[in-house]
């Protein structure tokens, strides 16, 4: 799977290095992507001036490709020049929504909007260009204070580091949340957030802490939530006393051992269900003890019901 970061001259370098350094930690960690750079002409500069040597951009795109497009700290300026409209031209001739994907890191999704990409999509991008991105993309559903909008194959993400946030979404997406939690632990982003809802992906919430024990706990928890994992074995296994873990996951995760073990199962059993597995054996699945046990657990940790999930 092509992962092709679009490049102009006045990319924004964190809109460049965040979302391809998640992925290129996502290649390192079995992910089937292939990292690509390409743009208008061969020698980009960066907000931080550095130089960016770069291919043309590709005459043909392969089915599954991923194109990222990048923001820059002067739109009215950086858009305007024979490079953007190139890239403009280019998403026009070459990018098919059916066959490809499109990620618009910030206020990349401007190019997209002039391309005519956005039209009757929901999207976002960074809160102080909402209005301007509702004016060069008439036809799109611009959403304000949201950190990422997701509408078929084509990702908006608002300020720099929610093109992070997003990237890792992607990851998880594509390859899974325990590749993508490793990735962020890599990263030291123990914290993802997702786009429009505040809740966290159960597999990387509590993870904004850097205390080693209490994560390799909730590894071995994550590793396998269908498990029993009594207290006394996971203290053991990380080398404290069952007491203490108890306390340090608490303090430093902000939930309880068996909270955090449960809010993994419902979403376990969430997974098996839109597998096409019936109530029963997805909460067998997940590690229940009853179907009955499964919904009275789903109540705390998300919402609708096993039968009805909500999106």
């Amino acid at each position: 799977m092509d992962m092709l970061f679009i490049l102009h001259p006045g990319h924004s370098a964190f809109d460049f290095a965040g979302p391809a350094e998640v992925i290129r930690k996502a290649i390192d960690e079995g992910a089937p992507f292939r990292l690509r750079v390409a743009g208008p002409e061969p020698e980009c500069p960066n907000t931080l001036g550095v130089v960016n040597r770069v291919d043309p951009l590709p005459e043909t795109l392969a089915d599954d490709t991923t194109v990222f497009l990048l923001g820059t700290e002067d739109e009215e300026r950086d858009f305007s020049t024979p490079a953007a409209r190139h890239i403009v031209d280019w998403l026009i001739a070459h990018l098919d929504l059916s066959h490809h994907r499109l990620v618009c890191i910030c206020s990349g999704a401007l190019l997209a909007g002039r391309a005519g990409l956005l039209d009757h999509r929901r999207c976002t991008t960074h809160h102080a260009l909402t209005g301007m991105l509702a004016d060069w993309a008439p036809c799109a559903q611009v959403l304000e204070n949201r950190l990422f909008v997701e509408d078929g194959p084509v990702f908006t993400s608002a300020g720099i580091a929610g093109g992070v946030d997003l990237a890792l979404a992607i990851v998880e997406r594509f390859v899974g949340a325990p590749l993508a939690t490793r990735v962020a632990r890599r990263m030291v982003l123990y914290l993802r957030r997702t786009g429009g809802d505040p809740q966290l992906s159960p597999w990387l919430a509590h993870r904004n802490h850097l205390h080693p024990a209490v994560h390799k706990a909730q590894d071995l928890i994550a590793r396998d939530p269908a498990a029993d994992w009594p207290v006394t074995e996971l203290a053991a296994r990380v080398h404290v006393s069952p007491r203490h873990l108890s306390r340090l996951f608490r303090r430093e995760a902000g939930v309880g051992i068996v909270d955090y073990q449960h809010g993994l199962r419902v979403e376990l059993a969430r997974q098996l269900l839109g597998q096409g597995l019936s109530v029963e054996r997805a909460a067998e699945g997940a590690g229940f003890a009853s179907a009955r046990d499964l919904r009275r657990v789903w109540k705390r940790h998300a919402a609708g019901t096993p039968a009805q999930p909500a999106d």
